[in-house]
């Protein structure tokens, strides 16, 4: 292997719909080897589950087959770039056989692998993990028969053996984001299970491109320096050396920027604690990663450190727990706000006096949002009661879809009685919707056994056992140094800071990162856990961490049970924490007025 190998991945997809723009875009940028795909999610999960319960040859990302790969396999071919992806979600041989087919029809000659081995929902019915406990409440697993799916979060060697073997296109069931990116790097580079810190490298490179162009200016605090080029917005390319460091990039041409401040948001996303950045290959250091800019639209990330591998897979099981629905109400006029609560407030007395007289239980949760009057941030919010064109997102939940039916018949039946300026009941009554839970636990590696089949051979994989991990031996960065006392004057956050958040389960991460190193002192002073704790409190019912990342000047909080149950469990109109970074940047900082002036 040479040490200046150099192997190019293409980030192609971040979640099952994301635009089909991205594989002819990046096919265009020419030499490619790898072209990656991250199709899952928990909820999408679940809609897999219920799709092969239907139909036992689904379960998968079928658009990735008929749409992406039916339009652009000869072209994928004809450069010779293999192609990774978790699109066969919970039937990765159904899509395997698919994909085979599609090959014949279109006369190429490409070897197709299956990895299979995450599924574990036969384990469960036969008792193998009866004892299972939540990871994060300790509640006991749900009653079988409200299983959806259940899945353990694989790793990237299997990829990697696969690939060995031959393949040009692999496919996976459930395994961590990172791993289709890291499992080329380890076929690529030759690592094994004890390159801990190439492995680092390698899960951080996957980790920036498996959102897409959440990379290249998506989803960007400065987001009108990519306004005008959002249309044509350019996926990210990874270009990373045997060492584990790499450069961020994207096609020639295409729309959007590669910076630091859109590399380190998104390593950032969706974090919990960046020392301890666990995964079934290496657990991950991040807290001293830098990103420098190399040139236009060229980032180049190092410093990831890695730690031995858990002894535990991760696995995510969904439940079915109720039904759910939601309504939008809009008013226009004075008081508009209150108009909205007297009409739901009467709607849902005229409902409760029929499930009392239907001896029906109570909603298990009723919310109502009123958006446009800044109910997102709580006390923070600075708008005058009174506002005049609002939307209220109105929801609930109950264990029979019967009573949710009920809810929005006295909805829409009291239209005609609400205060005046109602709009917006077009369309018809919602339909009540499943509740998907997610029940998240941890698993021995040596209860489960992992397969790839290349073609017609199947090889069994030897995953490496791993060992416990204490979080209490890292050594934490050093705390920021203190700001003295001055003339100061307050500035929102994001005149210092670029700021990211996303979810895990219940939990939310906010990512704030200096856009100076010299503002990091100033804004650690005034983000403490307890403000940022008081910042959330209208939705907070856990407790905030708060972690140093000092080679990215960056902090990370984790606000836990912050999201109202999260994904689709959640009543909530923002159910996966994405707008809270947007909420704390314009939380007041304290800086020497000499320093405002020139911000």
């Amino acid at each position: 292997m040479s040490e200046n190998k150099i192997v190019r991945i293409g980030g192609a997809s971040g979640y099952w719909g994301d635009s089909d723009m991205a594989v002819p875009q990046l096919l265009g940028s020419g030499d490619l080897d790898y072209l990656v795909f991250d199709y899952l999610a928990e909820i999408t999960m679940s809609i897999m589950a219920r799709a092969r319960a239907s139909d036992p040859e689904k379960g998968y990302a079928v658009d990735f087959v008929s749409s992406v790969l039916k339009q652009n396999l000869p072209q994928i071919a004809t450069q010779g770039v293999k192609v990774i992806s978790n699109a066969g979600g919970v039937n990765p041989e159904a899509c395997g056989k698919a994909i085979g087919s599609l090959v014949q029809d279109l006369g190429l000659s490409l070897r197709v692998a299956v990895v299979t081995g995450d599924d574990i929902i036969e384990l469960l019915h036969s008792g193998t993990f009866s004892l299972l406990r939540e990871m994060f409440s300790d509640r006991a697993l749900p009653p079988l028969e409200k299983v959806m799916s259940a899945n353990a979060y694989l790793g990237a060697f299997p990829i990697a053996k696969a690939l060995g073997e031959g393949a040009d296109i692999v496919i996976t069931g459930r395994n961590v984001d990172s791993a289709v990116t890291l499992g080329a790097c380890i076929h690529e580079f030759g690592w094994c299970a004890d390159d801990l810190d190439e492995l680092a490298g390698g899960s951080l490179a996957g980790h920036v491109i498996e959102c897409g162009p959440q990379a290249t200016g998506g989803n960007f605090t400065d987001w009108r320096e990519v306004a005008n080029s959002i249309a044509d917005i350019g996926y990210p390319i990874v270009e990373i050396g045997s060492t584990g460091v790499f450069t961020c990039t994207k096609p020639e041409g295409s729309g959007g920027i590669v910076t630091v401040g859109t590399i380190s948001e998104q390593i950032l996303y969706e974090i919990g604690d960046p020392q301890a950045y666990m995964l079934p290959d290496v657990i991950c250091d991040f807290s001293q990663v830098t990103a420098q800019q190399m040139g236009e639209n060229r980032v180049t990330v190092c410093g990831a450190t890695g730690y031995a591998p858990p002894d535990t897979y991760k696995a995510s099981v969904t439940y079915s727990d109720g039904f759910r629905g939601q309504m939008l109400l809009s008013f226009t006029g004075f008081e508009a706000d209150e108009k909205v609560k007297v009409m739901t407030d009467a709607a849902l007395r005229r409902a409760r006096q029929k499930l009392q007289a239907l001896n029906m239980p109570d909603y298990k949760e009723v919310n109502l949002e009123v958006l446009g009057t800044e109910s997102q941030y709580g006390s923070a919010s600075q708008v005058s009661a009174g506002a005049r064109e609002i939307v209220g997102k109105f929801a609930c939940k109950h264990m029979d879809q019967k009573a949710i039916s009920l809810l929005f018949k006295e909805v829409t039946g009291i239209a005609l009685a609400t205060p005046a300026g109602l709009s917006g009941l077009g369309g018809g009554r919602p339909k009540p919707s499943p509740v998907v839970r997610l029940f998240s636990c941890l698993i021995n590696k040596q209860d489960l056994s992992v397969s790839i089949k290349v073609n017609d051979d199947t090889f069994h994989i030897k995953i490496a056992d791993g060992k416990a991990f204490n979080p209490a031996s890292l050594k934490r960065p050093p705390a920021l140094s203190k700001v003295l006392e001055q003339d100061v004057v307050a500035v929102p956050l994001i005149k210092l800071a670029w700021g990211r958040s996303g979810d895990k389960g219940d939990k939310a991460n906010i990512g704030i990162i200096a856009r100076k190193p010299e503002y990091l002192p100033y804004i650690g002073a005034v983000l403490t856990e307890q403000a940022v704790a008081a910042r959330f409190k209208h939705f907070l019912h856990g407790p905030v961490e708060r972690f140093l990342m000092p080679g990215l000047n960056a902090i990370n909080f984790l606000l836990h049970e912050v999201l109202g149950g999260g994904g689709i469990a959640s009543l909530r109109n923002d159910p996966q924490g994405k707008s809270y970074a947007q909420i704390l940047l314009d939380h007041p900082i304290a800086v020497p007025t000499q320093l405002a002036e020139k911000l």
